[in-house]
């Protein structure tokens, strides 16, 4: 496995917007049960969660076959996930693509060494999720420049043609 994550576990606080192949060692702080969300690519299952290790906090949405994988108190070892960012606030995904393993407890800090801080995302405003309601065609490819915000504006409108809401 190659990529931007893929060569050693990062940390919370390091996380940005927009990174995919990330692995990384976190602890389970609470857990949501799982529940199913309607999408533009049907009905997804989902599980979120609050994860972090010693330098922050981040929420984790488990997509899929991940949905209702982890439970509270949790040391795991996330690989392949990606990052999105929602009202200002960067956010970790795991799906199908990724996996979830158990790691011995002592490898990340206890919950209440964990800091409260969690990574800002860098642009201002909605930028809706991977696959989001707003945007056809799911994922982006992972190669490349991505956009800026007023590009991507102007690349639905002119060169999407037919797709309209």
């Amino acid at each position: 496995m190659s990529g931007e994550g893929g060569e050693s576990p990062r940390k919370v606080s390091s996380l940005r917007e927009g990174e995919d192949n990330i692995d990384i060692k976190v602890r389970v702080l609470s857990v949501e049960p799982p529940k199913t969300i309607h999408t533009q690519r049907g009905d997804r299952t989902i599980s979120e969660a609050i994860v972090g290790d010693e330098t922050g906090r981040i929420k984790l949405t488990a997509w899929g076959q991940q949905a209702g994988k982890l439970n509270e108190g949790d040391a795991v070892e996330l690989k392949g996930a990606w990052t999105t960012s929602f009202k200002g606030q960067v956010q970790l995904n795991i799906g199908s693509r990724g996996s979830i393993e158990k790691i011995d407890d002592g490898e990340v800090p206890k919950a209440e060494e964990i800091p409260e801080s969690t990574p800002k995302a860098q642009s201002t405003g909605y930028r809706p999720p991977r696959g989001g309601s707003r945007r056809f065609g799911g994922r982006r490819s992972f190669g490349g420049r991505r956009p800026s915000r007023n590009e991507e504006s102007n690349e639905e409108s002119n060169e999407e043609g037919g797709e309209e809401f």
